[in-house]
């Protein structure tokens, strides 16, 4: 059954067709604004005692993404078996496909309900829409907190500049966001590292079809928002992925 027919009360549109909706009545910030709100966000903990970590998992999942999205089907419990060994994890599935259609779950905190909704889905062709995934985030962190972004895509296709900005936005909520890149696209690569270093985050490729690549990646990403830095430097010295990501973090 494809999400675009699934009525599950799990799932909700973050973007309607239509464009974006224009916002009435916004003032321009004052320069005492933006300090008071850049003092906020540098004040935040990420790590606040007894917390839960909450990870945002967002995919590709237009046409081409059908082979990636069925391995990390295959590879998302290792997420919460590499969590569980450090505390707990909450992890929010956002994906997009088609012409507009962009996809967020609620927050999941297994692995079996995970898989039954991703294998719901089935890639259908269309424009990638990363800005949406990064504004989402963003809502969420501002809302309820998240630890870490991951993405895993191939392409791009919207403004750098644009990608950017939303990505500086989650830079100052201290939300790294981890850029896993399918393939050789120079272009591609220069944004997504560009969206990593902007949000303290980490860029790694990986090549078409390696699950095993995946795996350490994901298993990596997950250690971060379980544990922290503290996490993923344990995990390092065994995985030559989480060392990678490592050397980036800020």
């Amino acid at each position: 059954m494809s999400a675009g027919r699934d009525n599950s009360k799990s799932e909700g549109d973050i973007a309607r067709s239509g464009g974006d909706r224009s916002l009435p009545g916004l003032q321009p910030s004052t320069s005492d604004d933006i300090a008071a709100f850049v003092a906020k966000a540098k004040a935040m903990s990420p790590y606040a005692s007894g917390s839960k970590g909450r990870l945002v998992f967002a995919l590709d999942a237009t046409m081409s993404r059908q082979p990636t999205w069925d391995m990390a089907c295959a590879l998302q419990a290792d997420m919460f078996r590499e969590a569980a060994s450090l505390g707990s994890l909450d992890i929010r599935l956002v994906y997009y496909r088609g012409l507009n259609e962009c996809r967020a779950s609620g927050w999941i905190s297994d692995a079996a309900t995970l898989a039954r909704l991703m294998n719901k889905i089935d890639c259908r062709g269309g424009n990638t829409q990363i800005g949406k995934v990064l504004s989402e985030s963003r809502r969420d962190a501002a809302a309820s907190g998240v630890r870490a972004v991951v993405f895993v895509g191939d392409a791009m296709e919207e403004s750098a500049d644009d990608l950017c900005v939303k990505a500086g936005e989650l830079g100052l909520l201290k939300v790294p966001v981890f850029m896993f890149q399918e393939g050789r696209d120079a272009v591609v690569e220069q944004t997504f590292r560009e969206i990593a270093r902007l949000t303290g985050g980490a860029w790694s490729r990986f090549d078409p079809g390696a699950a095993a690549q995946l795996r350490e990646l994901l298993r990596a990403a997950a250690a971060y928002a379980a544990g922290g830095r503290e996490a993923l430097l344990r995990l390092s010295r065994n995985e030559s992925g989480a060392a990678g990501l490592l050397g980036q973090l800020k």
